[in-house]
């Protein structure tokens, strides 16, 4: 587990360097529509999809102006703008390793074209909808900063709900996970007891994971770099076991 908790921490290093350059908050306001369209509307006292985005778009610095446009754009005030929707696409990638990728798009064509030739220059290829969903389960995921002691939070995780509690190593942060409708609630209850949440969001866990050697791990976290990257790609989830060792060595490769 700690190859995941690693990997968790190259993400939000990304997220936040991507940040700064202003990469990531087309990403981030997608969100804000979907979850203003799906979660409630424009009231984030009301809306807890939307205040999960808000708070998330707030943590990478993105402008007000920028925040306010998304939640006008998902009101539907914003009539010019066009329509952004959210699919979920199945893939395999090398050594048939099982891939979901969340995809918040306003382009459909343009998307699934971006994705087979990421995934086929990769020596993996987009598969049927229900390939491969039936191997990961929906959960709440919420991070802890690495300071906070892991029994004092055990503890406070117990009591508020979770399901799991997972130790990060050095720089990378405890895991916490919720069912997929405790998560808000799970968050709100720890900051009640003055745990530190530094992120919350709903993802794909795997029910069982694939073993591969280091040199074809790296070639899949490569793959799920590269898929991320892509404007359209919310977040990228597989059903790899992740090495401490092989995260190390991929890091290393990419000059994190």
């Amino acid at each position: 587990m700690s190859g995941h908790s690693h990997w968790s921490t190259i993400r939000r290093k990304k997220e936040a360097n991507d940040a700064k350059r202003g990469a990531v908050f087309t990403k981030v306001a997608r969100e804000i529509v979907i979850a203003v369209r799906e979660g409630g509307g424009g009231d984030p006292e009301t809306n807890i999809r939307l205040r999960m985005a808000l708070d998330k778009a707030r943590s990478m610095g993105m402008p007000k102006d920028n925040i306010d446009r998304a939640i006008r754009r998902g009101t539907g005030e914003d009539k010019d703008a066009e329509e952004i929707v959210q699919v979920q696409y199945e893939g395999y990638g090398p050594n048939g390793v099982a891939i979901m990728i969340d995809v918040l798009t306003d382009n459909r064509n343009r998307t699934v074209a971006a994705l087979r030739h990421a995934l086929t220059r990769a020596g993996g290829s987009l598969a049927d909808p229900g390939a491969v969903a039936w191997q990961f389960e929906r959960k709440g995921s919420i991070s802890v900063p690495s300071e906070v002691d892991f029994e004092e939070l055990f503890m406070a995780a117990v009591e508020a709900g979770a399901a799991d509690v997972v130790q990060g190593d050095d720089e990378d942060n405890h895991e916490v996970y919720t069912e997929s409708t405790d998560l808000h609630a799970v968050s709100q209850k720890l900051k009640e007891m003055d745990i530190p949440v530094e992120n919350a969001e709903l993802v794909m866990v795997p029910q069982n994971e694939v073993a591969l050697g280091q040199s074809d791990t790296v070639k899949i976290l490569r793959l799920v770099d590269d898929l991320e990257d892509l404007d359209d790609v919310r977040r990228v989830y597989t059903n790899l076991e992740m090495t401490e060792e092989a995260v190390t060595a991929y890091a290393e490769a990419v000059g994190d």
